[in-house]
């Protein structure tokens, strides 16, 4: 048995895509291994470090004059 592995995506209906284009995706039998939903790991690690700043007081007056009514 000759096995390959082939990136592709799931849309919302079921269909399987090629994430490459250039990539057939043959017919026959497979297995299909789900994975996590990719997020955006940087930004996710940057959160943290950001929300110190966001909360400064130095910031909500530097943002103060975007926010009618404050």
């Amino acid at each position: 048995m000759n096995t390959q592995t082939i990136e592709v995506e799931i849309d919302a209906s079921g269909q399987v895509h090629a994430v490459h284009p250039q990539v057939v995706i043959p017919a026959g039998p497979a297995l299909l291994t789900l994975l996590e939903p990719r997020s955006d790991e940087a930004a996710l690690l940057a959160q943290q470090a950001l929300a110190q700043d966001w909360l400064r007081r130095e910031e909500d007056e530097a943002w103060a004059h975007l926010q009618p009514g404050r």
